[in-house]
């Protein structure tokens, strides 16, 4: 599942091709791309239609787009789940596999068109009213939907302190805490463990346990590490994760612990291990990472 890096490496190629555009025409070409719409893909077609994107926003792993129109504004909310892609194309390119929702664009015909493609249909789009009235403008309201998630450590809005304080009171493992996005956005699995291996901590650690100077350092890793991959456009392990251009993300060449299992440490020499964790794998350095 695309990570807070990848997800912000996708905005940002939709504010520089999408943000200024007016929506000509939508398709849905498969309703499970919008079930988040509860009032169906008429509907969905039709608030859209006519809106220009005035900003392209995200928090954490969620994506949104504010539309405005001459009577009212909506966000237009996209989770990308396990395979969701968001493309831009000629007005005249073939369709891929996988098409779910097309939207017409003015302007541009070289880039007419914001594609969703989505192999496993697990993300989607639907449109949300915004946490508070935007009578007046938009302005950093967030979506409905989106409201409960904690912001990220690239938000105006993240307190690095009240993390802290909220994961030290908690009694759970470190990895736990990280992945869940009511305490800190954005961080997935791959994150996770790279920021881990950094602070040298196992993800099994309990938080309560771990002094706060560590806790502070380990998320001093997890803003290096996420900065670092959305310099490079993020982490593209096969073809399910690609920009709007559909460029792969590079720094699945710089993970030094997810996803190389059976490889040398670079830090000490041991192999790299990998253990289950809530459905996920866990991967580690036996040696500087160890379990208490």
């Amino acid at each position: 599942m695309p990570e807070l890096p990848e997800v912000e490496t996708i905005r940002r190629g939709i504010q520089a091709h999408v943000v200024g555009r007016t929506v000509t025409d939508v398709e849905v070409m498969h309703p499970r791309a919008i079930r988040r719409h509860i009032a169906g893909p008429v509907d969905f077609a039709t608030r859209l239609r006519g809106k220009t994107f005035t900003a392209a926003r995200r928090r954490g792993k969620y994506l949104w787009l504010d539309a405005v129109g001459p009577d009212d504004a909506v966000a237009a909310v996209i989770h990308l789940g396990m395979s969701g892609q968001l493309l831009i194309a000629e007005d005249s390119a073939d369709d891929p596999k996988h098409l779910r929702v097309r939207l017409h664009l003015d302007g541009d015909p070289s880039a007419g068109e914001l594609r969703f493609i989505d192999q496993r249909t697990f993300g989607g789009w639907h449109l949300d009213d915004y946490d508070r009235d935007v009578s007046a403008g938009v302005g950093d309201a967030v979506p409905a939907s989106v409201a409960h998630i904690a912001p990220d450590p690239f938000d105006s809005l993240f307190d690095r302190k009240a993390l802290l304080g909220n994961i030290s009171r908690r009694h759970t493992e470190i990895k736990r805490a990280l992945l869940d996005q009511t305490l800190i956005s954005g961080v997935g699995n791959i994150y996770a463990d790279e920021s881990l291996w950094r602070a040298r901590l196992h993800g099994t650690r309990v938080t309560d346990k771990i002094s706060r100077a560590k806790l502070d350092e380990l998320v001093g890793h997890v803003i290096n590490v996420m900065a670092e991959a959305i310099d490079v456009g993020g982490t593209s392990f096969d073809e399910l994760y690609v920009n709007i251009n559909g460029q792969s993300g590079y720094f699945d060449r710089s993970l030094d612990a997810y996803g190389r299992e059976g490889q040398p440490c670079r830090r000490c020499g041991s192999l790299i291990r990998r253990e289950s964790f809530m459905n996920r794998s866990s991967h580690f350095c036996p040696k500087c990472q160890r379990k208490r």
